[in-house]
């Protein structure tokens, strides 16, 4: 069994309850608003691992009494996720699947009875959360993307993938092959897996316009006239999806394109009926694209600016509309040699492998600081942090699922921004931006979704990698298991 040892715990099972989803109510079309929908049903209150028991009693009295099925952390280095100072030997209750006190140790007495565990030398952070993946399609051991891999099993892994990696929920932002499943996976809670939202199939101009990937083509919504936008909102209302995205691209060109029109009816609907959309933008007029969306009302980005450096027209707008976040998703992958043995844990060999033949290729043909697109996303990315604009984090993963959340936070350094910024980025305001009010931070009424690590984050981006624990809805994600379970052939 994997993490600390327990004894003299009594673990009660608590069932989840029935799952209630509503959508947020608005006062006005177009209004920019903050998605408060998203709380997470507990599905289990104490992890798998065993811990040692300590009874703690006050000097002057009856020890502090406990709910049952508590756990005291302390000792951990906090990262709280709200970007203040981290909490030096801090010390957190859980409580069933939910934090009821963060604090440092000392100031106050573990309850009677609570499993306590020793931290000392590690680092916690919130659970993180990656606000734009495209999961389902791509079968991680035998490497083959296809729809027919979109199946409950493999989306299942992809999540179970995504909580190894200390993902705590994922936003799949377009190309659900099968809505209903995902609908269904959606509204459950799933032991040793991630949070899982959905925009759906998504909308782009036509059914291949989306996407170029031939086991793509064919997914999104059509929509070439307002007409067909509204009626696709509509359809994603009646099945009340986490965000509408829209694909304002052309591939430079060569499919019909999402016109101004009709992403201003996409808009319009939405907001008239309390969703919130999001536009992927291409990279041939990205900026103008970008401008003209800002005026439309659109609440969020997936990618940056891509066709060009951001001008101050662009900055103008971002500060007229402080409420719109970007999800910058950068080019490439930065993974090195020395990122293959964490790798090892969870990848099939044929895929290590591959990564190895990437790596000597990208070092021998071009060093990663001379990579152009990534400079100019890299300098947008700062422009638009200076403006005051949301930054979130996500993927644009699909086939290489949960441990590019990684890699990602290592790149959005890079760029310029601090740790501690992108630390944020992947928790609070991803909570914000896909309106999950339980996660983000570690905090009294949150849902005790956390990471420790083995080394700290604030001084090194690239360790967040370096994972001891993962704990979701207040249990220990059993790693050794599903390390155990990719392994097999």
């Amino acid at each position: 069994m994997p993490g600390i040892a327990r004894a003299c715990v009594r673990i009660a099972e608590r069932t989840r309850p029935s799952s209630c989803r509503s959508g947020p109510q608005t006062d006005a079309p177009h209004a920019r608003r903050d998605h408060q929908e998203g709380a997470m049903s507990p599905l289990r209150t104490l992890p798998y691992g065993l811990v040692f028991v300590a009874i703690a009693c006050s000097p002057d009295g009856e020890p502090p009494q406990t709910t049952g099925n508590a756990m005291w952390f302390e000792g951990a280095r906090l990262i709280v996720g709200d970007g203040g100072a981290p909490v030096e030997s801090s010390a957190f209750l859980v409580e069933e699947s939910t934090f009821t006190w963060v604090g440092r140790q000392g100031e106050r007495e573990p309850p009677e009875g609570a499993a306590r565990v020793d931290l000392r030398g590690k680092t916690v952070i919130p659970a993180l959360i990656d606000a734009h993946q495209h999961i389902g399609l791509t079968n991680i051991k035998d490497g083959t993307s296809s729809t027919d891999n979109y199946t409950r099993e493999n989306l299942i892994e992809h999540l179970e993938r995504s909580a190894y990696h200390g993902v705590a929920a994922t936003m799949s932002l377009g190309l659900e092959f099968d809505e209903a499943l995902a609908f269904q996976l959606r509204d459950e809670v799933i032991p040793n897996a991630a949070h899982f939202l959905t925009s759906g199939r998504g909308i782009a101009g036509t059914p291949m316009a989306g996407p170029q990937q031939a086991y793509r083509l064919g997914i999104p919504r059509g929509a070439l006239t307002e007409a067909e936008g509204r009626a696709a909102v509509r359809e994603l209302h009646a099945n009340n999806v986490d965000l509408v995205k829209v694909w304002v691209d052309d591939r430079a060109g060569t499919v019909p394109k999402v016109e101004p029109n009709v992403y201003r009816a996409i808009i319009d609907e939405a907001h008239a009926r309390g969703m919130r959309v999001v536009a992927h933008l291409g990279t041939t007029s990205a900026l103008e694209d970008a401008k003209d969306l800002l005026r439309a009302g659109i609440d969020g980005f997936a990618h940056t600016i891509r066709d060009r450096d951001i001008d101050e027209e662009y900055m103008a707008l971002v500060r007229q509309y402080p409420e719109v976040w970007t999800i910058p998703n950068l080019p490439g992958s930065p993974v090195t040699m020395d990122d293959l043995p964490w790798l090892q844990e969870t990848l099939p060999p044929f895929e290590i492998e591959s990564l190895r033949r990437q790596i000597e290729r990208r070092e021998a043909a071009e060093p990663r600081g001379s990579n152009a697109l990534f400079q100019l996303q890299c300098r947008n990315l700062a422009r638009n942090h200076d403006a005051g604009m949301r930054i979130g984090m996500g993927t644009d993963s699909g086939t290489s699922v949960a441990w590019t959340t990684h890699t990602e936070l290592r790149d959005m350094v890079t760029c310029g921004l601090s740790p501690m910024e992108v630390i944020v980025a992947a928790t609070r305001i991803n909570a914000d931006i896909l309106g999950l009010d339980q996660l983000g931070m570690v905090a009294a009424g949150k849902s005790a979704s956390f990471v420790v690590l083995d080394a700290n984050p604030l001084e090194d981006i690239k360790t967040t990698h370096r994972i001891s624990h993962v704990y979701l809805r207040g249990e220990e994600v059993d790693r050794e298991a599903l390390r155990a379970k990719w392994s097999r052939p």
